[in-house]
């Protein structure tokens, strides 16, 4: 049994205006570390597109059909000052939830014991009921929701990219069986994510890391805070966004982690999925805007969802 990769021509699709720092690049850049010699043993799969009632499980039916709607045959339709869609862009976005919903069913039926979405647009900045960021649906919050209908009750989103994800926040803030744990810049975009921001029902944990911190600060937060806490909530499937923005190389964050910081948070992340969800275990790719760093941390990132 080995790690499930879901991946896409679609996703390199995705249309952006020149110059925008989430381009198809960065999907092709992913693409292409996994594919070295050591990532032969990975289980390769297309994803499906996603159902209008998965989408809806996080957004709200009027969300979504005004996505469904701005989405154009030609050209680029602007949704807020940095998102954008092109005529690829709506499949692309539901193929990335599809592929994280597929996922879920496949770590629940034992097929996998985890999974890596190698997917664009990113999700975590979208809400229930707003595009921003860069994120049209929020791919990680929905598939966490979806684990529900194979039985999980308690759902967790862990998130290490440099900027807060604010819309998974907002979709579980007063579900007391839905946890959002976060490390982010502070300030930052989009300047939600505070610590004292703790959930209708304390299932929220952020851990702000200044600018310039780097390995030792974010080994700390996660250690001593978002770790224990996620294990204390005692989750039946967990779901990562990994965004590789905190990378100390990228151009849209400022602090100062490498590979080895990737590679650890995710082996403690699937050591808690091991001991408290049977290990299972999904993991969506977000930021990471350097394409080198974002190769290379993606790479440790399935390494060591390989290796747990």
């Amino acid at each position: 049994m080995t790690t499930l990769l879901f991946s896409h021509p679609v996703f390199q699709r995705h249309e952006v205006p020149p110059g925008h720092v989430e381009h198809a690049g960065r999907y092709a850049a992913v693409v292409e570390a996994l594919q070295a010699e050591n990532f032969a043993v990975l289980d390769r799969r297309l994803p499906p597109l996603a159902t209008r009632e998965q989408i809806d499980l996080v957004h709200s039916e009027q969300y979504r059909l005004a996505i469904e709607e701005a989405a154009p045959k030609t050209g680029l339709a602007q949704l807020d000052a940095d998102t954008f869609m092109g005529p690829s862009s709506l499949e692309a976005a539901f193929r990335a939830v599809g592929g994280a919903c597929t996922a879920v069913d496949a770590v629940f039926a034992g097929e996998t014991k985890n999974a890596f979405v190698a997917s664009r647009p990113p999700g975590h900045h979208a809400e229930p009921q707003r595009a921003m960021g860069f994120c049209l649906f929020n791919t990680a919050a929905i598939a966490a929701i979806h684990a529900r209908a194979h039985g999980a009750k308690r759902v967790a989103v862990l998130d290490f990219d440099v900027h807060h994800g604010n819309g998974t926040q907002a979709a579980f803030w007063d579900d007391e069986n839905a946890f959002y744990a976060s490390s982010h810049e502070w300030p930052q975009y989009p300047g939600t994510g505070r610590e004292g921001d703790r959930g209708a029902s304390d299932n929220i944990a952020n851990a702000p890391l200044a600018t310039g911190e780097g390995s030792e600060a974010f080994q700390r937060a996660w250690g001593e805070k978002l770790l224990p806490a996620l294990s204390d909530f005692d989750p039946d499937c967990i779901v990562i966004s990994a965004g590789f923005d905190a990378h100390h190389a990228d151009p849209v964050g400022r602090l100062k982690l490498n590979e080895a910081d990737f590679s650890w948070v995710t082996a403690e992340i699937a050591a808690i999925a091991k001991d408290k969800a049977g290990g299972r275990l999904v993991s969506v790719l977000e930021g990471g805007y350097d394409l080198s760093a974002l190769a290379a941390s993606a790479a440790a990132h399935v390494k060591a969802l390989m290796a747990a």
